[in-house]
Formats: C-alpha cells, structure tokens, sequence
C-alpha cells in the first residue's frame, strides 16, 4: 500500500449516541503525514440493504411511493429493506418485494453495490433487477399500504424529471438499469462529451 493510500491509523473510538437504528462512533485518527484528526460516523446494523428494480415485463418497471420521515414526505423510489440475520441478500431481495408489491421472482440478477454517505456512514446496498414476476404476498413492517407505480423504462428520462423521484440510491439504480439493459445506447459522439 503506497503512503498516499495508507489507512490513518485508530487511537480511539468511542460511543457518542445511540437510538434504535444507528450508533454514533467518534474515531481518534493519525493520518500517515502525522495530521491528527476527530471523525464521526454512524454505524449501521451491519448486515446491509437491498433495493430491487422490479421488471413487470421487458419493458415496465415497478416503484413504489412511501413516507419518507427524514424528509416529510411520500418519495417514489423502488423496493428496498433491511438484510434480516441469516439472510442472504437475494433471499432479503425476494422477502422485500413480497412485502411490499406483493411480487416474488424466479430470476434476480445482482446489479452493483452502492454505499451511501461513506464519509459518515458505513451502509452497504445490494441492487438487483427482478424478473419473472409471480404473484406473492408477505406481511411487512410498513404501516400503510404502498402505492405501486408502473413505468416504462423508455421514459426513464421522464421518471428522472418528477418531483418526488430524488432519492440518490433509487436514480443510481435506475441508470445502471438502463445501461445495463441499453449498453450502447450512447453514440460515439455522445461518449466524448
């Protein structure tokens, strides 16, 4: 490992707050140059997250419209949730859409790992895209029903411009769907800039 990359070195670390979804760690750090520095960062639970691009065919998606607290508000975004203990994160994936479209797969295909925030948290999320849809229902932990909205993937450009589509993880998943489903749909020209 060059010194450029070398990891600052712990001195301490310790508990500053706590509630039932997060812990607040601060971290004593020496950087390789000798600099000193305080950090905080949130820990989560530590087993990660799945969102799931549901494909109702070749050509429709499926989101979901849900109350979001951090913001107040009902946000359109696609199916997501917490990896229970001893869940594998196609399994999470599979219990996720049940709950919440009320939809298995027979096919999820893992599509990136993205992490949100890693300046100040460790969160890992799993994308995967859904296909061959079947009709399943689970009970989850929301306390309404879910709005499901379809969309065609064609309009994506559209979905991009609504209002309550913002959430950085779900427009993430949304462009590695497309470029994943419409790998050379930029022109040479497009690609230079």
């Amino acid at each position: 490992m060059s010194r450029k990359n070398q990891l600052p070195k712990i001195n301490g670390q310790k508990q500053v707050a706590k509630s039932r979804l997060f812990t607040i760690e601060q971290l004593e750090l020496t950087f390789s140059n000798g600099e000193e520095r305080q950090y905080e960062r949130m820990l989560g639970s530590g087993r990660g997250a799945v969102m799931i691009v549901p494909m109702l065919d070749s050509e429709t998606i499926l989101l979901v419209r849900e109350y979001c607290a951090g913001t107040h508000s009902y946000e359109l975004g696609f199916p997501k949730g917490l990896i229970d203990p001893g869940e594998l994160p196609e399994q999470a994936a599979n219990r996720e859409l049940q709950e919440e479209i009320f939809y298995g797969s027979d096919q999820l295909q893992h599509l990136s790992q993205v992490m949100m925030a890693p300046a100040f948290f460790n969160a890992k999320m799993d994308i995967f895209i859904a296909r061959h849809l079947y009709p399943a229902q689970l009970e989850g932990d929301e306390p309404e029903p879910l709005e499901v909205v379809s969309w065609s993937i064609k309009d994506y450009k559209n979905l991009l411009q609504q209002p309550d589509f913002k959430e950085a993880r779900s427009i993430a998943a949304l462009m590695l769907l497309v470029d994943h489903l419409f790998p050379n749909s930029l022109t040479s020209q497009d690609k230079s800039g």
